[in-house]
């Protein structure tokens, strides 16, 4: 049975809010930009999103995707086909937010890895599919219940009321970046 106990979260002098909330780096923000007519609200919104993200992403390859030897494209890959199954590469690069050169790269990754599958459409050869193996079904179900423990350390502080303003926030966003929650 996989481990579920939550990473050590560091604490690192930047990652520490100051006595206002605010991390240095937005603070470094409003003093460059201090007297400038700007949506500091906005801005420092929008900038978090992008460091969140970021951070999130560079610490869940360190700390457990590495070891799976998954990328983070290669783990929403075959997140994506795990929830939604085999779909053809256009729609799955669109899923994965991938160039479809970039798709086709860690495709052969993965092939290589015998987790995924392609396929030519025998009503179309120039289309492609792409499925879960046996070995990437495995992996995938294996690995999500130690990533779901990864997301809970990296929202731990906020009550599931806090969780749920934030996805909900979150979706605001998304809306507003002209993104469909449902594309499918």
């Amino acid at each position: 049975m996989a481990s579920t106990a939550r990473p050590t979260v560091p604490s690192h002098p930047s990652t520490v809010p100051d006595e206002q909330g605010l991390l240095r780096v937005e603070r470094d923000i409003q003093e460059r930009l201090r007297g400038e007519p700007l949506d500091f609200p906005s801005l420092l919104a929008v900038s978090n999103i992008y460091r969140a993200a970021g951070a999130v992403r560079r610490r869940a390859e360190r700390e457990l995707l590495n070891e799976a030897g998954l990328s983070w494209g290669g783990f929403t890959i075959l997140w994506v086909l795990w929830i939604w199954g085999e779909m053809e590469t256009s729609r799955l690069a669109a899923e994965c937010d991938l160039a479809k050169g970039t798709l086709t790269g860690m495709l052969s990754t993965l092939e290589r890895q015998d987790l995924v599958a392609r396929r030519r459409l025998d009503r179309d050869r120039r289309r492609v599919t792409v499925g879960l193996t046996d070995g990437g079904q495995a992996r995938i179900a294996e690995l999500f219940p130690r990533f779901n423990a990864f997301e809970g350390a990296m929202t731990d502080g906020l009550s599931d009321e806090q969780k749920s303003d934030l996805a909900r926030l979150l979706r605001v966003v998304i809306t507003n970046a002209g993104e469909q929650a449902d594309e499918g």
